[in-house]
C-alpha cells in the first residue's frame, strides 16, 4: 500500500492505495464518486474524463499513486454547491445528452477544453489562438464518444458557454 494525498473536488483526502489502482477505480470504489463512468477502461471513449490540476485526463489510464498532491475535479465538483456549472446548465438547455452515460466525461472534457489555448489539428493559422468554432469544438472534443449521437447538441451547448469561458 502507498499513502497518497489528493484534493478531490476541493476536499483534502489521504488514502492508502494499492499502487496498481487506477484513479477511476479510486474515485468510484473508494470515494463513492460514481459520476465518472467506466466505459472502455482503455482510454478510448472519454467517459471517465476528469480534471487533474485543471487539465482533462482519462482517469482509467491514470494511476492513483501518480496523482499524489494533485487537485482532482470530477463532474460532482463542477457545480458550486447547488448552483450548476455553466456547462451543466447549457447541456440541460441544449438537450446535449440522451442516455447520459457519457455526459460526465463530456462535461469535464469541455470544462478543461475551454481553458486550453493554442491551435488544434483543424486550425488554419498555427500561430493564432483560434476562436472556438463548431469545427474547433468537434476536433477538441473528439476523444469523448457518445453512443447516442448527441454530438450536435453537445457542440451547441459548449458553443453557448465558450464566449463566457467559465
Amino acid at each position: 500500500m502507498a499513502e497518497i494525498t489528493l484534493q478531490v473536488n476541493g476536499k483534502g483526502r489521504t488514502l492508502g492505495v494499492d499502487p496498481r489502482t487506477s484513479l477511476l477505480d479510486l474515485l468510484r470504489e473508494r470515494l463513492g464518486l460514481t459520476g465518472s463512468k467506466k466505459g472502455c477502461d482503455h482510454g478510448q471513449c472519454g467517459a471517465c474524463t476528469v480534471l487533474i490540476d485543471g487539465r482533462r485526463a482519462n482517469s482509467c489510464l491514470a494511476l492513483a499513486v501518480a496523482q499524489d498532491g494533485r487537485d482532482i475535479t470530477t463532474v460532482e465538483g463542477l457545480a458550486d454547491g447547488e448552483r450548476l456549472h455553466p456547462l451543466q446548465e447549457a447541456f440541460i438547455e441544449h438537450d446535449a445528452f440522451q442516455c447520459g452515460y457519457c455526459t460526465p466525461g463530456q462535461l469535464c472534457s469541455a470544462a478543461g477544453m475551454l481553458r486550453e489555448t493554442g491551435p488544434s489539428y483543424v486550425t488554419e493559422d498555427l500561430l493564432a489562438d483560434p476562436e472556438l468554432t463548431a469545427e474547433e469544438i468537434r476536433e477538441r472534443m473528439s476523444g469523448n464518444l457518445c453512443r447516442c449521437g448527441a454530438y450536435a447538441n453537445i457542440v451547441s451547448a459548449i458553443s453557448a458557454v465558450s464566449a463566457v469561458k467559465p
